[in-house]
């Protein structure tokens, strides 16, 4: 009798165990669940680290960062998930001063199928739009990233790092001439004439030095690059007529209005609802002169 009671007795206590379990589960939201699974999946124990260590301190910032970027955001389809890694090292790096989210994105780029080639060109790309300090800090990032992967025991894609070719017939400038022309056909005219009575050597290192060295670079393509273009562009918020121009360009070569919409929303939860709202304004004002 008393063994029948006791075993009542841990049955009881399991059964409550489980209800609080359970009950303490159901705290969280459905956008919580699936938040926490995406980060998961994308960032894996990279991400997981950042939200633990803001228990003691906010967590609810935690929890928004779950919900909203990772539950409402990350689960939007018009944009696949590599293309948004891309366009967020791109943001992160040339904003400069978030080293710890960078390394995470970094982490989720290469988890997501991006080779290490493809992120060091997002990273170089960089330093024709944010500047080489930026683009320095984040390749040191990039390095302890790969660092600490390959002491977990991940070897990720390698790709090819290799510079662009000129060859032996055409110049620098010819060679990122027909590179910009790709984007729009007459833009190197209107750099010229734009900088010609006050900069014309500007114009010369744009076409040099952003679409010949860097833009004609192999292991990115010129749609990923476009993606990273806008999204730092959007993202430092400044230079609106230069995103006008690359959004205009990103759509040229294919890229549709809803995948710029997504890189606006995407940049919402990086550089800030403002960033993403004059972004946004920005495609509206393409479209409205495509039309």
């Amino acid at each position: 009798m008393k063994q029948i009671v006791l075993l009542f007795v841990v049955v009881t206590l399991i059964s409550c165990g489980m209800e609080k379990s359970n009950e303490k589960k159901s705290n969280h939201s459905k956008r919580y669940d699936i938040g926490f699974s995406n980060l998961s999946k994308i960032d894996g124990n990279a991400g997981e680290k950042v939200i633990n260590s803001l228990n003691d301190i906010s967590p609810d910032l935690g929890k928004y960062i779950i919900e909203y970027a990772f539950g409402d955001v990350y689960s939007r389809q018009d944009l696949d998930i590599k293309s948004k890694e891309i366009a967020v090292v791109a943001c992160l790096t040339a904003m400069g001063n978030a080293k710890l989210q960078l390394k995470v994105h970094i982490n989720a780029a290469l988890n997501t199928g991006c080779s290490i080639a493809e992120v060091h060109e997002v990273i170089l790309q960089m330093s024709a739009y944010s500047g080489f300090p930026s683009a320095i800090n984040a390749m040191v990032a990039f390095k302890e990233v790969l660092t600490e992967r390959r002491e977990e025991g991940m070897f990720d894609e390698e790709g090819r790092i290799e510079s662009a070719e000129i060859p032996d017939n055409k110049s620098r400038f010819e060679v990122g001439a027909e590179q910009l022309r790709k984007l729009k056909s007459d833009q190197v005219e209107v750099l010229e004439e734009t900088f010609a009575d006050i900069s014309s050597d500007l114009a010369k290192y744009v076409v040099e030095y952003g679409f010949a060295d860097i833009s004609s670079r192999p292991a990115l393509n010129l749609r990923y690059r476009e993606i990273a273009t806008i999204a730092a562009l959007t993202s430092l918020g400044t230079a609106s007529s230069q995103l006008k121009f690359h959004i205009m360009a990103g759509m040229n070569i294919g890229i549709t209005k809803d995948e710029i919409a997504e890189i606006m929303i995407l940049m919402s939860v990086y550089s800030g609802f403002p960033s993403a709202i004059n972004g946004t304004m920005v495609l509206k004002e393409v479209l409205k002169n495509k039309s």
